[in-house]
């Protein structure tokens, strides 16, 4: 139920799934049962969107009197995700729970939170990615131990000795902040005696690489089947998933992929993970929309197992194989206990030695930016006119070639109407005519699921990865700003040249996971959309020749007149 509330604090807005607003501002919002910390809401100006729950305090009228009664609604913390919300701000609230609960999410059958699952030895201490101290190593050949030397916590606070330190953003909100990329610059992120993960990162000709996974890997997504439990009560979709270094199907939900999902959001804060298909309200049962969700699942899987940092993580792994519900349970509370995350994820970094100059990665960062926003506005372009030319297919097209083909109809049974002066033959190949062009209608209609659904969905996959490059490359901004103001301060006696030596060598991590994250988009770019222009062009030059097969066929019905 929509509620009223006032803005106790000024908040400015950051990426499009949020809205500013202003002290004392009234607002709307839809349910005050926030999501991670975050309300959605109204603001006065009629801008829809997401505002910090700890900003705001809803306004409760008391049945009994004509005092209005006003609490601070809870605070939380916000991962960079923005998958609760529908993409459409006026999706209406009885619809909203459907697009929430896709795949009747209640994870009853999932994961029972009632079920008591004994992990162990329950005296051990949690380490690193919420295994025991003592429990056996990871049986990923991907996933190794390495020491890490003792290091005393670099935190700026406890290591100013001169009472100054390079200060934090106001905004407690912004990407910077919520990403833990800001707490890890500043030293704030304690080092491990032990950490099981390590993701290497390579220089190559053109920049930082990440190192190829050891054993790369591809997954099949096949047979989407509809599925019952509870008598018939619930239904939902199931997908045969197949990895190609076991050869052992698992069966997963929409449901399974969006959990995967979140939690690769929660740990990679530098690595632009790929959206889901999207979400839907109603009609997730028809079989165009099963069909659609196929195909895209089956880009989205492809990008994962080709990645060499994603494709890597345990999570997946357990995701792929995982076919005991035991164990998957133990499996999936393990990755949600998992410490490698957002800030964290960062000590698991192994960076080159060379010399990088900050002037340089921002100039080289900048450039991308300008290129990732400049793509973005033409795969929106592509995506419009494909569109476009999708609608015309299933509808204008054939519609003319009917028509075409109608009047040809018309004109055979004109002429069939003066039999002394008429021509059978002649009559039944203008008949032909008429028909051909109506097949060719029908053609026009069918052909977009060869070619245009398929570009479509590979342009979907590559909006949602750039939309993801706004905030990852904030994450580096926000790095260098904190190097400059901690080397001004040194500069002033205000800070110790160790500490601001420590501030820029955590900012060069940062700096080359961007980077490689940069060279990695590049490298799938090109054989992406290669794969996409061959492929459709492959498709019309077949679609063209049916064509011309059907009008040659009936040219050749005048030629024994």
């Amino acid at each position: 139920m929509s509620v009223k509330a006032k803005a106790i604090y000024t908040f400015q807005s950051e990426n499009k799934e949020e809205i500013s607003i202003q002290e004392n501002e009234e607002l709307v919002i839809f349910d005050e049962n926030s999501v991670d910390g975050w309300f959605q809401g109204e603001n006065s100006r009629g801008e829809r969107g997401l505002f910090p729950a700890s900003y705001v305090e809803i306004i409760r009228t008391r049945s009994n009197s004509n005092v209005t009664d006003c609490s601070i609604s809870p605070a939380g913390s916000l991962g960079n995700d923005s998958s609760y919300f529908p993409s459409t701000p006026n999706t209406p609230l009885h619809l909203q729970q459907g697009y929430y609960d896709d795949d009747d999410d209640d994870w009853d059958d999932w994961d029972d939170r009632s079920t008591v699952v004994d992990d162990g030895d329950h005296t051990r201490s949690p380490g690193a990615n919420g295994h025991a101290h003592q429990s056996p190593l990871s049986n990923n050949p991907n996933v190794h131990y390495r020491s890490k030397p003792h290091m005393e916590r670099q935190d700026s606070i406890s290591s100013s000795r001169k009472g100054s330190m390079v200060g934090r953003n106001l905004n407690r909100f912004s990407s910077f902040v919520r990403s833990g990329v800001e707490a890890f610059v500043l030293g704030d992120v304690p080092m491990m005696a032990k950490i099981a993960e390590s993701y290497t990162i390579e220089m190559g000709p053109m920049g930082p690489l990440w190192k190829d996974s050891p054993q790369p890997f591809s997954c099949s997504i096949e047979d989407p089947t509809k599925q019952t439990k509870f008598k018939g009560i619930k239904t939902y979709i199931s997908y045969r998933v197949t990895p190609s270094h076991t050869g052992r199907p698992v069966y997963r939900r929409y449901k399974h992929f969006d959990w995967l999902y979140n939690r690769l959001l929660h740990k990679f804060t530098v690595i632009s993970v790929p959206h889901l298909p999207e979400k839907q309200a109603t009609g997730r049962f028809e079989e165009d929309f099963i069909e659609k969700r196929k195909r895209r699942l089956i880009l989205w899987m492809n990008h994962m197992t080709s990645h060499p940092v994603l494709s890597q993580y345990e999570g997946f792994e357990h995701f792929l194989m995982c076919a005991d519900d035991k164990q998957w349970k133990l499996g999936k509370r393990r990755a949600e206990k998992d410490e490698m995350v957002g800030a964290h994820f960062m000590l698991t970094l192994q960076i080159p030695n060379e010399h990088q100059d900050l002037q340089d990665v921002e100039e080289r960062i900048d450039s991308f930016k300008s290129f990732a926003k400049k793509m973005d506005d033409s795969v929106m372009q592509l995506t419009h006119v494909a569109s476009e030319l999708v609608r015309k297919h299933l509808g204008g097209f054939r519609k003319e070639f009917q028509r075409l083909g109608n009047a040809f109809q018309s004109i055979s049974q004109a002429f069939a109407l003066e039999p002394p002066h008429s021509s059978e033959t002649f009559n039944n190949a203008i008949s032909h005519t008429g028909r051909t062009y109506e097949n060719i209608g029908e053609m026009f209609a069918e052909q977009p699921k060869y070619d245009l659904f398929h570009m479509l969905d590979k342009l979907s996959l590559y909006q949602g990865l750039l939309a993801n490059f706004p905030d990852i490359i904030h994450l580096q901004k926000g790095a260098f700003a904190k190097v400059k103001e901690s080397q001004r301060m040194s500069d002033e006696g205000k800070m110790d040249q160790d500490e601001a030596d420590g501030i820029r060598k955590r900012c060069r991590t940062v700096g080359f996971a961007l980077q490689a994250e940069m060279s990695y988009f590049h490298q799938r770019r090109e054989v992406d959309f290669k794969d996409m222009m061959q492929a459709y062009l492959r498709e019309q030059i077949a679609f063209y020749q049916r064509v011309v097969q059907q009008l040659e066929r009936t040219l050749r019905m005048y030629d024994c007149l």
